[in-house]
């Protein structure tokens, strides 16, 4: 018997060590092929050349007027394509306006709003920033400029407030909360048993998408920048709420831009100046009633949406929100 038992725990001792150089010899092609992907990227050099620093005058571009981004006859095409995603895109922006963007599926929203910070650099034309280019501008001091609020609301392991601070790390309790009440997150905050201490999971999965976009907003807003960018950043959001979130939004960027890109049209009809997109392309240009009487696809994509009806019910429920807001 302690014979058989010896051969038996022997035989299983080596199938196991077979099993597992099996395993090695299955994983061997697969982490050599990761080894080969993860070099292309460390070797990968960046698209977006940084400026000379020695001809950039950091205290003169901190004295100028601050707000207005301008695009000039922008296109892109994404390297390795020949085919433009965006082409002659003009369109600008001034503080203390709200410019729209809207579009279908692939027109190229995005990939405006991804021009702003540099995440590419436009192929052909130019992008102005209070009167500097933006190619002539430091990446940092750039963005620095900018709250970007991106299509994906991400939220990091900590509380709130540590998650908040992330847009501005000297920011005190006052301005934390005014950014959180501006993003109409008090409703939900308030009935945390922490408030602004309660802990965030990995990605925010202990909060709704909706709660999620309004701490993301409430992120860039407590940074205060020139520029507010929103990519389709109140997609999650109910009409009243986002309506509500829109009208606080304008009496605290007073001084600011904002950009927003938009699949709802109810979340864009106040407006200063939608831009209409088709294929990469600019078809409209102007504010809501405007482009009703000037823009055939713009008509298609309220008509889509909206029936007569509920435009006008939409624009009274703005109206009488404004009205509370004025009160």
């Amino acid at each position: 018997v302690s014979g058989i038992v010896v051969v038996s725990q022997y035989s299983m001792q080596i199938m196991q060590s077979f099993i597992m150089l099996a395993f090695v010899l299955v994983l061997l092609p697969q982490t050599m092929a990761s080894m080969s992907r993860i070099n292309e990227v460390l070797k990968c050099e960046d698209t977006v050349k940084e400026c000379d620093h020695n001809k950039f005058n950091e205290e003169l571009f901190q004295k100028r007027e601050k707000g207005s981004i301008e695009f000039k006859d922008v296109s892109f095409c994404y390297p390795d394509s020949n085919t433009p995603v965006i082409e002659h895109i003009s369109f600008k922006t001034k503080p203390g306006t709200t410019t729209a963007i809207i579009g279908s599926t692939g027109s190229g929203k995005s990939t405006i709003i991804n021009l702003i910070p540099r995440f590419y650099d436009a192929t052909s034309g130019e992008i102005i920033l209070d009167n500097y280019n933006i190619k002539d501008i430091p990446q940092k001091t750039l963005r620095d400029c900018i709250g970007f609020v991106p299509q994906q609301a991400l939220l990091f392991s900590g509380t709130i407030e540590e998650n908040i601070r992330f847009g501005n790390k000297n920011a005190s309790d006052e301005e934390i909360l005014e950014a959180l009440s501006v993003a109409q997150t008090e409703h939900f905050i308030s009935k945390l048993p922490n408030g602004t201490k309660t802990f965030v999971s990995q990605g925010g999965k202990n909060f709704s998408g909706g709660q999620k976009q309004r701490l993301c907003i409430a992120r860039a807003l407590v940074k205060k920048p020139e520029i507010y960018v929103f990519d389709d950043s109140f997609s999650a959001l109910d009409f009243k709420t986002d309506a509500k979130l829109r009208q606080a939004l304008k009496k605290y960027i007073v001084n600011s831009s904002v950009i927003i890109v938009a699949q709802r049209v109810s979340s864009i009809l106040d407006a200063d100046n939608i831009i209409v997109l088709n294929e990469g392309k600019c078809v409209g240009q102007g504010t809501h009633a405007e482009l009703l009487k000037s823009c055939p696809i713009y008509q298609d994509i309220v008509k889509s949406q909206l029936d007569p009806d509920e435009v006008e019910k939409t624009i009274n429920i703005l109206n009488s929100i404004k009205s509370e807001g004025g009160n």
